[in-house]
């Protein structure tokens, strides 16, 4: 039986791409901020303004061509962006930066005209260095991401297939395993490219795959990056359906301290999506066992980057539907949010593994319609940001931002004289602000729109 991925994916992680904090905060712009969990604004000063540069949707225009990385960037800098991030491992697993273990990225896929392409990078200069090197010298702050626990891709419409995952039967073992309605089922066996497609993830709890992506991560940071984002650090886009490895099944007993008979059943059932609503008696041990296994890995990456380059700021991007992101295993909140008086699901541990007191910075996607652009509550932009304020309790700088060429009105373009709007609702209750992605400002024209809007802020310091 095949499952398409896309009905828990659309739901529940509409990025498409995409802290105790270190001793040197005080670098960071706006620290310190008021804390103790109230709804105030931030205290008024200088937000630095990110764009974020996705590798599929510039790679066409980025892949072979320094001089459109000049030119753009540019761009970036008159509209009053003060920073890049740039997306230097995509959904394939393969890299954009010199790696001693992972492999170079060679194609993408890309959407052109009326159908998928493949777009092969023939050049030979180094794609982060270039953004390095053309970010800084106009004074543009310049953060890397890698998307975290991935490791291929399956392309729709039969195009194909990329990255180690695909390349090496071996690394199968390190692939999500779900708990399917027909039973479980490792992802590697699901190749249906008409309704299975799409990134394929690594198990966050095999340690094998850990190491290696904090393999990538040290190699990352020899770079003079000033930050590195993890995105996509989580888990599948099945979300409750995964991981229902052996590998989790035994940590998972380790971490309650007993074995579990029928296993998975006693944690959720075979197919389930949503909580139940009687649910097992394993299935709040099983949510805190996911949100550990994230916390642990993000506190061993930052470990691992902190220790190759101190400088380096080390943060994260999620979703800021916190409500529905304990199906990505992730608590993004503070230890000091007891998410369980909030919410049913959680148990009076869940708050424990919260992580962001580990970070230096967070970007969430308050990835809401243009018509929701404010309100209160999740699901408009203007919730999103305050929400954040509440659940992050002072611990980490951390920036807003819409998704300006996905979702409910903005797929299509034309919505320029929104931007000042959006802009506004992520950045006041926030230390900065970020948009997704590059690609649509570029081609919706999207350039004054952002200058206004960021003009419009200054003025109103």
């Amino acid at each position: 039986m095949h499952i398409n991925k896309l009905i828990y994916s659309l739901a529940i992680v509409a990025s498409l791409s995409l802290v105790a904090c270190s001793n040197d905060n005080e670098k960071i712009p706006g620290w310190p901020w008021k804390d103790n969990c109230d709804t105030s604004e931030v205290v008024k000063t200088e937000k630095p303004r990110f764009v974020w540069i996705d590798a599929g949707g510039n790679f066409q225009r980025f892949a072979n061509s320094k001089e459109n990385i000049s030119s753009d960037l540019q761009k970036v800098k008159d509209a009053g962006f003060s920073g890049i991030i740039v997306d230097v491992r995509p959904t394939t697993g393969d890299v954009l930066f010199n790696s001693s273990i992972a492999d170079k990225l060679k194609r993408l896929d890309v959407w052109e005209g009326s159908q998928y392409k493949w777009i092969e990078r023939t050049a030979k200069w180094d794609y982060l260095q270039a953004f390095i090197d053309n970010g800084h010298e106009l004074g543009l702050t310049v953060y890397a991401s890698i998307n975290t626990f991935v490791g291929g891709y399956l392309c729709p419409y039969g195009l194909g297939a990329e990255g180690f995952l695909f390349r090496d039967e071996s690394k199968k073992v390190w692939a999500t395993v779900i708990n399917s309605a027909s039973g479980l089922v490792n992802t590697m066996d699901l190749l249906d490219d008409s309704s299975d497609y799409g990134a394929k993830f690594l198990n966050p709890s095999n340690e094998d795959a850990q190491n290696y992506i904090i393999a990538i991560l040290k190699d990352l940071s020899k770079y003079e990056v000033d930050g590195i984002v993890l995105d996509r650090c989580r888990y599948d886009d099945y979300g409750l359906m995964s991981d229902f490895s052996d590998i989790s099944r035994k940590k998972f007993e380790k971490y309650i301290g007993t074995s579990v008979a029928n296993y998975p059943n006693d944690i959720l059932a075979a197919g389930a999506t949503r909580i139940p609503s009687v649910m097992p008696e394993y299935f709040k041990p099983w949510l805190e066992f996911r949100a550990k296994t994230i916390y642990d890995f993000v506190v061993k990456a930052k470990n691992a980057v902190k220790s190759q380059n101190s400088k380096i700021k080390f943060g994260v991007y999620v979703g800021a539907w916190y409500s529905d992101y304990y199906g990505s295993g992730v608590n993004w909140a503070s230890k000091k949010y007891d998410t369980a008086k909030d919410y049913s699901w959680a148990s009076p541990e869940y708050k424990n593994y919260g992580y962001a007191g580990e970070l230096d910075f967070m970007f969430l996607g308050a990835y809401a319609g243009s018509n929701r652009i404010y309100g209160s509550g999740e699901w408009t932009m203007q919730g999103f940001a305050q929400q954040a304020k509440k659940l992050l309790c002072g611990d980490v700088w951390f920036a807003c931002g819409p998704d300006i060429g996905n979702g409910t009105g903005w797929s299509d373009g034309g919505k320029g004289s929104l931007i000042p709007d959006a802009i506004n609702t992520c950045i006041t209750p926030s230390n900065g602000f970020f948009v997704f992605d590059l690609c649509h400002i570029r081609s919706f024209g999207y350039w004054d729109d952002f200058k206004k809007g960021f003009e419009r802020i200054d003025a109103n310091k």
